[in-house]
């Protein structure tokens, strides 16, 4: 069953209140995620690293998958390959790089950072490394793609000494302070399939590991264990080894744990045709980590990562194969972007958790068909709607204050129900000395289009009597590269200068001309927001 149209919808009113502070607006947003990691250094791939970093004030950080399974490089959807360790005919490893150094090149020369994933299995050191590369496509069974790298290893130590000689080779290659700012986490997932071995054989994994790490670099950051949702059980006995078991590498208590790493994900669905989102599901699974975290004091200021933050858990099934996915490629993904990540905010400071990091597990898919329906930022180098979205947040930086609303759902309503009523008008609020932003978005779970909605927007306690008002917008018309392609006949072969006018499309779109406003402590602004919309008004002075 649909959810009822509303027809006669509550005026929105926001109020901001620029003399409250609640927080500091930290870039938790500028860290990306994928699982295909020879993607990085294509062409597309390498278009969109520096887009992304040229977007945020802060290096932005880094996490692939497969970074030490066996293959020859070629990528292929959900895997990736970099034959960092093979063994020769007497069982004596062979350590190559090249691949992997590619990879972490691609980051390092445009001022990003790796959160490096220490994974998977290379196939000589797995316990079943038969079959071992999988062919999984979309529409095929995921368990298929749970193969020989999934499984611990068979010689622990020589799982050690990869991962030093691995931590050894990136620091004579990149330098001291650079891998020193760098994070370490160990697998993904390994609460499901992801990990073919028992909670016990993952912490022996993970001490073995950290031991490796630590003896090459000795102020390595390292922490675990990207759960995904449901893994508060795995977690919490995992961190339990680290503080008080024996360390299975190095027999002392406990194991180097740095930081904390946790999956969310929401959960669309097709109803009578129509996607149906449930970001109530993702801020679920994000607060049951934070909660579970929160029962161990001595973490208290432990930084927090959500390795993937995302609406749902496959970036490669496209909606060809998957309906639900539908959501992908136009508003629907920016305004649920601004709408979570403004409760990822709000739940950390509600649960005091020190969250340095949401990873948006999208990138791109290099040479694949036009807006196929994968998660992902850019489609053959054209930005994609939801990539403004992180521009927008870029902008922002200072102190996060206080917004209220009458269509803005409080957290409590917004996680435990997610977005089922009247749409949710709501924004996020950041002022520095010379400027404030105020990001407003129109998001509701159900894809349907509705008219222009008057939203004033109430503005409290700038210290400054004028400012200059500038207006970014991502709605149907703006912003939109998705539009602009369907207005062409959705060409699957676009000319150069079709793929120039969508390039140009994928833009954030910012208002050609300021607007001067009175402030005097107080000022209102009104704009109109259709559903699915999101805006950024930057005022300087």
């Amino acid at each position: 069953m649909l959810f009822p149209v509303v027809t006669l919808a509550q005026s929105a009113h926001l109020q901001v209140n620029f003399k409250k502070e609640t927080g500091e607006m930290k870039p938790i947003w500028a860290w990306f995620g994928y699982d295909e990691p020879n993607y990085t250094y294509m062409k597309d791939g390498k278009k969109l690293l520096g887009e992304l970093a040229a977007m945020s004030p802060v290096p932005v950080f880094v996490r692939t998958h497969n970074l030490l399974t066996t293959g020859d490089g070629s990528p292929a959807l959900k895997w990736g390959s970099t034959n960092a360790y093979t063994e020769d005919a007497n069982g004596r490893p062979v350590y190559y790089w090249n691949i992997v150094d590619s990879i972490f090149d691609s980051y390092v020369e445009r001022g990003m950072k790796p959160l490096v994933q220490i994974g998977f299995m290379p196939e000589a050191l797995s316990v079943k490394p038969q079959p071992y590369r999988h062919f999984w496509k979309p529409g095929d069974p995921y368990k298929d793609i749970y193969t020989g790298w999934a499984h611990p290893p068979k010689d622990y130590d020589k799982w050690r000494e990869l991962i030093y000689q691995w931590a050894l080779h990136c620091l004579q290659r990149y330098g001291k302070k650079e891998v020193e700012s760098w994070y370490w986490e160990v697998w993904n997932e390994p609460n499901i399939s992801y990990w073919q071995g028992t909670v016990e054989e993952f912490c022996k994994m993970y001490d073995y590991a950290a031991d490796g790490l630590l003896k090459a670099i000795p102020a390595a950051k390292i922490g675990g264990c990207d759960i995904t949702g449901g893994g508060s059980k795995f977690l919490t006995y995992f961190i339990r080894h680290c503080l008080d078991s024996t360390n299975y590498a190095t027999g002392q208590k406990g194991s180097p744990l740095h930081l904390l790493l946790y999956h969310a994900k929401g959960s669309p669905k097709v109803v009578n045709g129509r996607v149906i989102m449930n970001v109530g599901a993702q801020m679920r699974n994000i607060r049951d980590a934070m909660r579970t975290i929160k029962g161990f004091p001595q973490l208290k200021n432990l930084p927090q990562v959500i390795g993937e933050s995302d609406p749902e858990g496959c970036a490669a099934c496209g909606m060809r194969t998957n309906p639900e996915n539908a959501y992908r490629n136009g508003t629907m993904y920016s305004s649920y972007t601004a709408a979570s990540f403004a409760r990822k905010y709000l739940l950390a400071d509600s649960l005091q958790a020190n969250l340095m990091g949401a990873v948006s597990w999208s990138f791109e898919f290099e040479n694949q068909p036009w807006f196929y329906g994968f998660r992902d930022l850019a489609t053959n180098g054209v930005d994609k709607p939801v990539l403004n979205v992180f521009r927008m947040f870029g902008k922002m930086q200072g102190k996060r204050v206080e917004v209220s609303g009458n269509r803005m759902y409080n957290l409590q309503q917004f996680t435990d129900s997610s977005v089922r009523g009247q749409s949710d008008i709501g924004a996020l609020a950041t002022k520095n000395e010379r400027s404030a932003y105020i990001m407003i978005w129109n998001y509701h779970d159900e894809d349907i289009r509705e008219g222009n909605e008057e939203v004033s927007i109430s503005l409290n306690g700038l210290p400054v009597s004028n400012a200059r008002l500038t207006e970014y917008r991502i709605d149907q018309t703006h912003s939109n590269s998705y539009e602009r392609w369907k207005e062409m006949g959705s060409p699957a072969n676009p000319t150069a200068a079709q793929v120039k006018q969508l390039q140009n499309a994928g833009q954030l779109y910012r208002s050609k001309k300021s607007k001067k406003m009175e402030m005097n402590e107080t000022a209102t602004v009104k704009i109109m927001l259709p559903r699915q919309a999101v805006v950024l008004l930057e005022l300087k002075w």
